[in-house]
């Protein structure tokens, strides 16, 4: 039986200490907005927050997690949309959206570490894989919410 706390409030569930945290989100606890994509960690469609940095869900056990608070898609817009988010909405970022969770937690984790990334920043941090090439529209996103940082 593990404890760990998601998106504010603490859950128990009896699963294997391997089993990764996405598995867990999705199937013990129902929430399905953290994506499968990969498996293997590669396109970012698992990344939620994890003790408030970026990490793939897919490849982490749940053993590792108990300590940590686990933010989600979910969490993240609970109470407001998130900056974001909004930002996605204002720049018509998503095409098909599958990946979109998973790149919104990288970039709000991105912004919450460098506020003014800059486009080395950008590069090493978000690493996310969109399908449908709205790396543009991302890009240009991420640069609007870093000028709003910065007065610009």
């Amino acid at each position: 039986m593990f404890s760990l706390k998601v998106n504010g409030k603490v859950h128990q569930v009896d699963v294997e200490p391997q089993t990764p945290l996405l598995w867990v989100l999705r199937d013990a606890l129902g929430l399905t907005g953290t994506k499968f994509g990969c498996g293997v960690a590669v396109c970012g469609a698992c990344t939620l927050h994890l003790g408030g940095v970026p990490m793939r869900s897919c490849i982490t056990p749940i053993s590792v997690v108990s300590d940590h608070e686990v933010v989600t898609i979910e969490g993240l817009g609970a109470a407001r949309l998130h900056r974001v988010q909004q930002a996605w909405i204002d720049h018509q970022v998503p095409q098909c959206g599958y990946c979109q969770t998973g790149m919104i937690m990288a970039v709000s984790g991105l912004l919450q570490r460098t506020p003014n990334p800059s486009d080395a920043e950008i590069n090493e941090s978000i690493t996310n894989i969109c399908r449908c090439g709205a790396y543009p529209r991302i890009r240009k996103a991420i640069r609007a919410l870093a000028g709003a940082n910065t007065g610009a």
